[in-house]
């Protein structure tokens, strides 16, 4: 089996696999019909972005108890966490107000999974879906500015298409990497045993 570059695997496997899967359950709710206006769409997103806050926050109090990287973390928790709160605390159902605070949300993000893929992304693959959701992120951000041309049942359609392409992404990203580390786990326990082999060997010809 061939090793795996540690510096190559995501260790953050664990929240990007939670972010996909509630990532494709609001796609699912938006795409489902069952939200009809703009209030219930800013309500859900709301709740979906407090949860990732948490699942990050979470994430990365336990990496830096590891001594892992966790700074990217803070920052995506930090970003959820302000825009749900702004949609639930200042926007007060104010369509306006949700939109801007969803495109500038959208966009940041975006540009942030940019950066990360960039600076701190060492897997083609792991590199290539952060930058496919970045792009897609920015091209939300501007869609989002223009919503005022849209029907909200559009809208809402478009912005659950969109939760799709996270949550899938999110999912193939949190797999992909966890499939790595099972695999460095592997090889990491066979080089083990054949360093326990040399070593016995050495001893007993020692002894002889």
């Amino acid at each position: 089996m061939a090793h795996i570059k540690r510096k190559y695997i995501d260790k953050h496997w664990l929240v990007f696999c939670i972010r996909g899967v509630l990532a494709l359950l609001t796609g699912f709710f938006c795409l489902s019909g069952q939200i009809v206006n703009f209030a219930q769409t800013s309500s859900l997103i709301s709740i979906f972005l407090l949860t990732m806050g948490v699942v990050d926050a979470s994430s990365a109090l336990y990496n830096s108890t590891k001594k892992r990287g966790w700074i990217n973390c803070v920052i995506d928790s930090l970003i959820d966490v302000v825009a749900a709160l702004c949609l639930l605390l200042f926007t007060h159902d104010n369509v306006a107000y949700s939109t801007i605070v969803l495109a500038i949300y959208t966009t940041v993000s975006g540009v942030i999974d940019i950066i990360h893929s960039i600076v701190a992304t060492e897997d083609q693959t792991d590199r290539f879906i952060r930058i496919a959701v970045g792009v897609c992120g920015a091209v939300m951000g501007f869609i989002i500015l223009n919503a005022g041309d849209f029907e909200i049942s559009t809208f809402i359609r478009i912005f659950g298409a969109y939760m799709l392409v996270v949550g899938i992404s999110s999912f193939i990203y949190g797999v992909h990497n966890y499939d790595q580390n099972q695999e460095d786990l592997t090889a990491r326990k066979e080089s083990a045993k054949k360093t326990k082999k040399v070593a016995a060997k050495s001893k007993s010809s020692k002894r002889k």
